[in-house]
């Protein structure tokens, strides 16, 4: 492998040109070698913009490229699994949008080919890399909150109306609307929280999303086998000012609240806030979280960060099935 991490970014939309490539490009130990995408016009204009070598014809071409020693996978849903299992089976070090399967078998296929290479795979969670969320943690793991029964989970999204509708608004294409897409992330950052735990049952309620062919709107409770739950709240469709983005951490002996950071413990009189201060850092809290990440998996890569695959991201695809099927059941869905 060359000193430099040398990578391909396949898709190039909306998270492709405000995150991937200008973090990757400001990234020491990395060096963008090219990228590929289905406007190939884009991908010309954009590779010209950050002096990125390589214009790709195909994701073959992205895939075979002896040169390259890491893909960055920014395509649409559907296209994960296959992209990401041909990339490692093409000897390349994957970092793949979320989800990384739509199903929870292909995501269990894409483990299997990964774990029969050297190759080193993570899926873009990058919540867990948020400052506030790493402030919080340290809290949950050593114990001090106590017991977290309950994590309750809210992304819920200003209402933009759909005048044309892209693969996010179709259900071969997106897998599902708001579940897929801003439950998956607030799903995944609650049970990381709880390093995990098996699910028990599932039961949810979807809103159909006007103008699409997914929902747009889901609330789901996961019981867990451990006598804990977590209950999220998701919409592409909030009547408000502005989004919602929110988590909290109900404990026996404390809690923990996302957005604004809060932590408190139960003390023998009484309640002490035991909020940590976060400094305010040059970058949004977005910004940073994804260059936090990027970082981790260019080092990971680089074989300077220990490293184990992905496999907790099976069961949470599991649980998302569960979710569609209790919706379309009506009933609460045994794991």
């Amino acid at each position: 492998m060359a000193e430099n991490l040398r990578v391909g970014l396949l898709g190039l939309g909306a998270i492709a040109q405000v995150v991937h490539l200008p973090v990757l490009h400001s990234l020491e130990g990395v060096e963008l070698a090219g990228v590929c995408d289905v406007d190939r016009s884009k991908a010309t204009a954009i590779a010209s913009r950050f002096g990125i070598p390589r214009v790709y014809k195909s994701d073959d071409e992205v895939f075979r490229d002896p040169d390259l020693d890491a893909v960055a996978i920014c395509t649409p849903s559907y296209l994960h699994h296959t992209q990401t299992i041909a990339a490692l089976q093409g000897n390349k070090h994957v970092l793949v949008e979320k989800p990384l399967a739509i199903k929870a078998d292909d995501a269990s296929a894409v483990l299997k080919v990964a774990e029969g290479t050297d190759r080193k795979l993570m899926v873009a969670m990058n919540n867990r890399y948020r400052p506030d969320i790493q402030a919080l943690r340290p809290f949950v793991k050593g114990g001090e909150l106590g017991n977290i029964f309950l994590v309750r989970g809210a992304w819920l999204n200003k209402k933009v109306r759909v005048v044309r509708p892209t693969w996010r608004h179709r259900k071969e294409t997106a897998g599902g609307g708001a579940m897929m897409d801003l439950g998956v992330q607030t799903l995944d950052l609650a049970m990381w929280f709880l390093d995990f735990p098996q699910a028990r049952s599932v039961f949810a309620h979807m809103h159909p999303g006007e103008g699409m062919e997914v929902e747009d709107s889901a609330a789901v409770i996961v019981r867990l086998q451990n006598g804990s739950a977590v209950s999220l709240s998701l919409s592409w469709g909030l009547v408000a000012e502005r989004d919602r983005h929110y988590m909290r951490l109900l404990g026996t002996r404390g809690s923990g609240n996302i957005q604004p950071l809060a932590v408190y413990k139960e003390i023998e009189h009484g309640m002490l806030d035991v909020t940590p201060q976060v400094p305010p850092g040059r970058e949004n809290m977005y910004t940073a979280s994804y260059r936090d990440e990027l970082t981790d998996f260019v080092q990971t890569a680089l074989g300077n960060r220990p490293y184990s695959p992905p496999a907790e991201q099976v069961q949470l695809m599991k649980i998302v099935a569960a979710a569609y099927q209790s919706d379309r059941e009506r009933r609460e869905v045994e794991l």
